[in-house]
Parts: structure tokens; C-alpha cells; sequence
């Protein structure tokens, strides 16, 4: 339980999209008090307002935002119109008074620039920053892949012979990396995509759904395709989507302790060709669409944006500073060396990588 607070707490949720919701409190004797929600958003009738505050005042100061979300859903009248925001941003932003819950701006970010690593390598940093993290030992980290061999990386709970036509992937020297996280397989040249990844404290997504997680930490990635003229938005669970076409899929991984991977990989410029000789899967989503043929490259963002992929990157990143705080740093010896450990007993092993034959 909380500890009583006497002074007034604050709290903002932005909704994606939407409007702000801020909250200040009180907690006496383990429950809410002197609650008081405001915002930029619109409610009608105007005395809903005071429903709400009534609603959460004496609420246990530990219920998590599920909690708080059906105790309001409860209260409100279903004659009560709620527009720019709803009863799970009232949730959130009483989570982020009570500081069970952080904002963005509550964290510094480290960006981190190892330069190019085996595929391997970078699948065993996310599972290493993501431990550190969750340890206490490391802030909140932002890197972008870079590498030269090529490579299938496919998703922690994906069949390797499903996925993967292993004499396709010889005959072009192509190797299969196995990652911690779920979702579905990336043909990976050099160069021919965009991969980043984003370990963050579990409390900047506290009580949030996994949807609602993936589209909460990729908003700003919209804004950077729109800096470098792409009208983009999410579609689904993990993809993000242009009106020519799906451009980038993300996946995630929450580490005991505390801690979420989220990372995304863009098809910037990908040989179709050669991607549906090596992956079985891309033949079956391309046969669905009654294409026999590919003879092209799948390059939604370099033909949308007509940049260089460093320029898009680059782009990136100044787009990422420009919405959070971030700070230059670098790995250090001890966790590359983790991480060349992690690729000789676990991502470098046939074990891990057929662990689901």
C-alpha cells in the first residue's frame, strides 16, 4: 500500500491523438482523496465532471487502472459523451499521479551507436539491455541496427522449417537468427532495411494492453515518416501502414523485472526475388494477393521518400530527440561481452534457433 501523501500529486496522460487528461490528488489512509480531473478534452454534461472525481475519491491508491477504469465505466451514465479521451486515460493519468505509472518525459533516453554487429549480436543486446534495464543498472536505451551479412531473423515462437527454406538460404549464404520476441520472420540484407530497437521501463506502459502498447510507443515513429513525407498510421497489432502498402512490423519482449524490448523493422529497399526463394511464408502472403511473380523490390520507404536510408535514419533520429529527452552514449565492455556470451550459449546455437523445429 502507498504510503499516505498530504500534498497534492499531479499526473498528465496524453491520449494518442486525443486530449490531455490531468489529475491531482491526495492519498489518506491508503485511499484517494481531493481528487480533481481536468483537461483540454470535451465531456457533456459538465457535471459529469464532478462524478468523476467523486467516483475516484476513496479508491484504493494500489488499483490499477483496470480497477479504476470499471469503477468509472460503472459511475458514468451511458447519456455521458467523452470525446479526445475516455476512462482509460482517467486511469492512466491517476497511475502517473501516484507515480505507478511514467510519461515519456519522465526518462532520459541513452541513443546508442555500436555500429555494425553480427544480426546475432544485435538479438542478444536486446535481451542484455533489456536485463540491465530491469536491474537497475541501465536507463532506457534507443539503437539502430546496422550490419553486413545477410540473414533471416524470425520470432521467438516461429517454425524454423515453416519459415525458412534452408536450401534457399545456403545457396545464398543467408543465416537464421532466432529472436526473444514473438512475431513473424524479416529477410535481412544489408542495407535493405530500417530495424531499431527500444527498451523502456514497464511503468511507461503500465496498465496499457499489448495493442494499445505497440501503438503507444511507435506514435512517434509516425511523425518520423511524415518528416520524411509518409502519411503512415498502425493497422492491426504490430504494423504500421502507408496507402501504398504495410511498411514496418514490430514486435516485443517484457523482461522480468520491469523492463519492455519493442522493436521495429521498415522495408526500406528488400530483392523480393530472393526474399521469397528463402522465406516459405512470404510466398503464401504474396500467392493471397494473386502476385506469381516479384521480380521487384519491395521498397515502400525508399520509393516514398526518395532518401538514402542513412538520410531516413538520420532523420529518425532527429525526430526521436525532438520529442524526448536523449543523451549520446555507449555499450560498455561488460555488456558486449554479455552479449558475445549470450551468441555463443544461446542465439549462435542450433538449439535456440530450431527450438521450434
Amino acid at each position: 500500500m502507498l504510503a499516505d501523501v498530504t500534498q497534492r500529486l499531479h499526473g498528465e496522460y496524453k491520449v494518442p491523438g486525443g486530449k490531455l487528461v490531468a489529475v491531482d490528488l491526495a492519498v489518506e489512509e491508503g485511499r484517494l482523496a481531493q481528487v480533481s480531473v481536468s483537461g483540454d478534452f470535451f465531456l457533456e454534461p459538465d457535471d459529469a465532471l464532478g462524478l468523476i472525481d467523486a467516483t475516484l475519491t476513496g479508491m484504493p491508491s494500489t488499483a490499477d487502472a483496470g480497477q479504476l477504469e470499471r469503477a468509472l465505466d460503472a459511475a458514468l451514465p451511458s447519456s455521458v459523451a467523452m470525446a479526445g479521451f475516455d476512462t482509460r486515460a482517467v486511469a492512466l493519468a491517476v497511475r502517473r499521479a501516484l507515480g505507478l505509472a511514467t510519461g515519456w518525459a519522465d526518462h532520459e533516453f541513452t541513443y546508442l551507436d555500436p555500429g555494425p554487429l553480427t544480426l546475432a549480436t544485435h538479438a542478444a543486446l536486446d535481451e542484455v539491455l533489456g536485463r540491465e534495464l530491469a536491474a537497475g543498472r541501465r536507463g532506457p536505451t534507443f539503437r539502430f541496427w546496422e550490419w553486413e551479412e545477410p540473414a533471416v531473423v524470425i520470432g521467438s515462437f516461429q517454425s524454423l522449417r515453416n519459415e525458412v527454406d534452408a536450401e534457399a538460404a545456403q545457396r545464398y549464404g543467408v543465416s537464421v537468427v532466432r529472436r526473444v520476441s514473438g512475431g513473424g520472420a524479416m529477410f535481412m540484407e544489408a542495407g535493405n532495411c530500417i530495424t531499431f530497437s527500444l527498451v523502456v521501463p514497464e511503468t511507461l506502459v503500465d496498465s496499457m494492453s499489448y495493442e494499445a502498447s505497440y501503438a503507444f510507443l511507435d506514435a512517434w515513429v509516425l511523425d518520423a515518416l511524415a518528416d520524411v513525407g509518409v502519411e503512415a498510421r498502425y493497422a492491426g497489432l504490430n504494423d504500421i501502414a502507408s496507402p501504398a502498402g504495410k511498411i514496418a512490423g514490430a514486435a516485443q519482449k517484457r523482461f522480468v523485472g520491469g523492463a519492455v524490448l519493442h522493436h521495429v523493422t521498415m522495408a526500406y529497399d528488400i530483392d523480393a526475388d530472393k526474399m521469397l526463394e528463402v522465406l516459405r511464408i512470404g510466398r503464401e502472403k504474396l500467392s493471397d494477393k494473386g502476385t506469381k511473380s516479384a521480380n521487384k523490390r519491395v521498397d515502400p520507404v525508399r520509393s516514398q521518400t526518395r532518401l538514402p536510408r542513412a538520410e531516413v535514419m538520420a532523420s529518425f533520429l532527429r525526430t526521436f530527440r525532438s520529442r524526448y529527452k536523449v543523451v549520446d552514449g555507449a555499450l560498455t565492455q561488460d555488456e558486449l561481452a554479455a552479449a558475445e556470451q549470450l551468441v555463443t550459449s544461446k542465439f549462435g546455437t542450433q538449439e535456440w534457433t530450431a527450438r521450434v523445429p
